[in-house]
């Protein structure tokens, strides 16, 4: 039995905000995500970047003054969405390029894995790539979760989800472009 559920792929995509992060491929499946993707259009203007329907944005940065918490689990980072406090984010330790959190208002546990991810000056490196699973249901098993991480027990299920991730980032592009290519031919 599986104990990841969900992949989300993310990627520093932006040329303006330096802590955005852009959804490139995901199993399209978790609820909490889902319902925060974009409804509407948004233009990009000299000092901002822009966003197209369906799109699927967070900012990771430093953990703000006002989110609350136990000073015994002080969180290193934070995951945001839509203005609001996605997860708290966990490094126990930062040369393996692992993390650990929860969503926020659910029973539900995030494993976090970085690719490329420096941050200078509290800007994310262009190309950066942050890769999110859930496994619903276990945000009390953070931390053993994360051990599981570090000694690669999760790395199959995670290799699963990637793939379906990809699949379906494949099959959207795929879709788009027939659709633009039968707009076309209609002309």
């Amino acid at each position: 039995m599986s104990i990841l559920t969900d992949c989300y792929i993310f990627k520093r995509l932006a040329t303006k905000s330096k802590t955005r992060l852009d959804c490139v491929a995901s199993t399209e499946s978790y609820p909490e995500f889902e319902e925060k993707r974009s409804t509407r259009q948004t233009r990009e203007t000299e000092k901002r970047d822009g966003l197209a329907i369906g799109d699927l944005i967070v900012y990771f940065g430093d953990v703000p003054e006002v989110f609350g918490g136990s000073v015994h689990r002080k969180a290193d980072k934070a995951l945001t969405i839509k203005g609001k406090n996605l997860s708290s984010i966990f490094v126990p330790d930062p040369s393996n390029n692992f993390a650990y959190g929860d969503v926020r208002g659910t029973a539900d546990a995030l494993i976090f894995v970085f690719k490329g991810f420096d941050l200078v000056n509290g800007e994310i490196k262009k190309g950066a790539v942050l890769q999110v699973f859930v496994a619903r249901g276990k945000s009390k098993d953070r931390i053993p979760l994360y051990n599981l991480l570090c000694d690669g027990a999760l790395d199959d299920e995670m290799e699963d989800l990637k793939e379906r991730a990809r699949e379906l980032r494949d099959k959207a592009v795929t879709k788009s472009v027939t659709l633009t290519e039968q707009q076309n031919e209609g002309e």
